[in-house]
């Protein structure tokens, strides 16, 4: 199981983060957001991250432009976008490989998906980082192989996923002592459940 911990603003929590072996750290470029990062505070991180890391960057109905802006300057591997722009021009612009976020609504919201990698989280109002689950019966005779599960995972409640074959888990609220800031041994705990599914 692939794990990937959002919300990185520090280089002690990638740090720790990656001690606790996640195999991608998210950076939250999304101003409204208690997590949010510069680009430039970002890359001040990544220069510092050994190699085989991935960077994510969270984007929230923001340009095409800025989004190939923020991940030049920023060394991002990967965009995670949330946008209402759903266009084939607006995805074909983009200069940085790119996972689309899905803010599920219903179980339909997860059937019409297209056959391709997606980050699937629990419909919020203010786009994510609150704790709240995605229902798991949606998934029930869904193939999850391409399927990233956020929205209100813990350690507690990992287990649950068993039997589902997610690609991977992305994690924020739920490995964090307050907004911003990571709790090292929650995350250890984490990974090391994410693992044993």
């Amino acid at each position: 199981m692939r794990v990937k911990i959002c919300g990185i603003t520090n280089i002690e929590d990638a740090q720790d983060a990656i001690n606790a072996g996640v195999n991608a750290l998210g950076f939250v470029f999304y101003k409204k957001s208690a997590r949010y990062i510069t680009p430039q505070d970002a890359l001040k991180i990544v220069k510092k991250l050994p190699p085989f890391i991935q960077c994510v960057a969270l984007f929230v109905n923001e340009s095409s432009e800025t989004i190939n802006e923020i991940c030049k300057i920023a060394h991002m591997d990967l965009a995670q976008i949330i946008s209402e722009n759903e266009s084939d021009e607006y995805f074909s612009s983009l200069t940085t490989k790119y996972i689309k976020v899905l803010r599920a609504k219903s179980k339909e919201d997860i059937l019409n998906r297209n056959d391709e990698y997606i980050l699937v989280d629990a419909f919020v109002a203010e786009f994510g980082g609150e704790g709240k689950r995605v229902a798991l019966e949606w998934f029930k005779d869904v193939d999850c192989s391409k399927i990233v599960l956020a929205g209100g995972l813990r350690e507690s409640n990992l287990k649950e996923l068993s039997g589902y074959d997610f690609y991977g888990v992305d994690v924020s609220s739920g490995v964090e002592l307050r907004r911003g800031k990571k709790d090292k041994i929650k995350m250890i705990n984490f990974v090391k459940a994410a693992n044993e599914i």
